[in-house]
């Protein structure tokens, strides 16, 4: 087994203890919503130092429960990380399609050739530099 793999079954096994271990040992269990979040653990803070409190702002939907709010935020995480996985894809793709056109105008034309053709003329967008 290599060291990366041993650093990443390591790290697998971690990220799961973290998931488990609260579970298992009952953190939160004298509590009515043991894993609520943030929000919410905030306006039973606020409700109970100011009762009289009033928001500035009420939200522009209000989810029928708890389960629905949590798959809507784990919907927005989703589409947020596959939007920053195409992006960093696209980014790459570009960068690997700029290097093969550099290599065949290299392996073509020769070192004269290769050295006049830019990264904008290797795509095709731009006159050679």
């Amino acid at each position: 087994m290599s060291r990366n793999a041993k650093i990443n079954t390591l790290l697998l096994l971690v990220v799961a203890a973290l998931a488990v271990l609260p579970l298992a040992l009952g953190l939160g269990d004298h509590k009515e919503e043991p894993f609520a979040g943030a929000d919410a653990q905030a306006e039973t803070a606020i409700t109970e130092l100011k009762p009289d409190y009033e928001p500035w702002f009420s939200p522009l939907y209000e989810p029928p429960s708890g389960e629905v709010e949590s798959a809507l935020f784990a919907l927005q995480a989703a589409l947020g990380a596959g939007v920053l996985a195409y992006y960093f894809g696209l980014r790459r793709g570009r960068r690997q399609g700029e290097a093969r056109a550099l290599a065949a105008a290299e392996g073509t034309g020769g070192a004269a050739d290769a050295a006049d053709v830019g990264p904008a003329a290797a795509r095709g967008t731009g006159a050679a530099g």
